[in-house]
């Protein structure tokens, strides 16, 4: 069952150039795909272009007997994504996954974020994982099957200081994985979330001022991006079938599946609330079952295994 999971698929990976995206591409064809090796090859935060780093995986897939393309188009832009897609179906005539990868960070603290490093990682993340994803859905949809694997992050998930922007795109990417999983099961296309771990040049932005930023920082240095390629290859296979609307980790050998928003506690009052009753009835009797504010350090205390 290991060998060769995806053979003649055609996998289209978003910010394949480097890190993470580069792991997922190479995988992929490990496995028999053929890879659109997408990528902006832009800085960390977004800005500039540079075909060299698609260009390069393609070099390495192909050195190793398989099938690739670059393409260097922004997933921000809606008429560039759906160029993504036609890419796939002008070169290998078909698509049928989908791994949204690319990204981009504009760490600020919350009262001196600016609109524009707000909007510039909520248009890479979010909006590109739609608009890739959209572009794609038609195809799915006529011939009833596809997939799709979205990254998420824990700073969305659970928290961290710093990254209004980037935890707001990364949870509402749960919350559109789990909406194209709903509205798409009935053509057989499945949906799915990873939240990873793992080193790469945007980590390394994370400012590492505090000695407990910096052993946060030397514990993400040890997971490497590869790891993450087999859960999202995994995802992709028709193995999988019956796997969507899940929200999975991966922390150097560990996989994770995550707990999704339901109902915890309950409160009744048969003639309505006053908002004084809410005060004295209601929020105390939840009290014991609030979620504390915590970040993804706080929750994930061990060391990576």
């Amino acid at each position: 069952m290991e060998n060769r999971l995806l053979q003649d698929k055609v996998v289209i990976v978003t910010g394949a150039g480097r890190g993470i995206g580069r792991g997922i591409a190479i995988l992929a064809a490990a496995h028999g795909a053929k890879v659109v090796v997408n990528d902006l090859g832009g800085a960390e935060d977004g800005s500039g272009r540079d075909a060299g780093p698609a260009a390069s995986v393609v070099d390495e897939i192909r050195a190793a007997g398989g099938e690739a393309i670059a393409n260097g188009a922004s997933v921000a832009d809606w008429d560039a994504a759906h160029g993504i897609v036609a890419a796939a179906l002008d070169n290998f005539g078909r698509i049928d996954c989908v791994i949204n990868n690319a990204g981009n960070l504009r760490d600020a603290i919350f009262h001196k974020m600016t609109e524009e490093d707000f909007d510039a990682v909520v248009n890479v993340h979010l909006k590109g994982t739609f608009n890739v994803s959209r572009a794609a859905a038609p195809h799915f949809r006529a011939q009833t099957s596809g997939c799709f694997v979205n990254m998420t992050s824990t700073s969305g998930l659970i928290g961290n200081f710093g990254q209004a922007n980037y935890a707001a795109a990364k949870l509402g990417i749960v919350g559109l994985s789990k909406s194209m999983a709903l509205d798409m099961g009935r053509f057989r296309v499945r949906s799915n979330c990873i939240a990873p771990f793992a080193w790469s040049r945007l980590i390394g932005t994370i400012p590492t001022r505090t000695e407990e930023e910096q052993a946060r920082v030397a514990k993400i240095q040890q997971m490497t991006p590869d790891k993450i390629a087999p859960l999202a290859v995994a995802l992709c296979s028709d193995a999988a079938a019956d796997v969507t609307g899940q929200i999975f980790g991966v922390r150097n050998n560990e996989i994770f599946l995550f707990s999704q928003n339901r109902p915890v506690r309950y409160a009744h009052q048969g003639e309505g609330w006053t908002a004084g009753q809410v005060l004295e009835r209601a929020l105390p009797a939840f009290a014991a079952d609030f979620t504390p504010l915590e970040r993804s350090g706080d929750v994930f205390r061990w060391d990576p295994m």
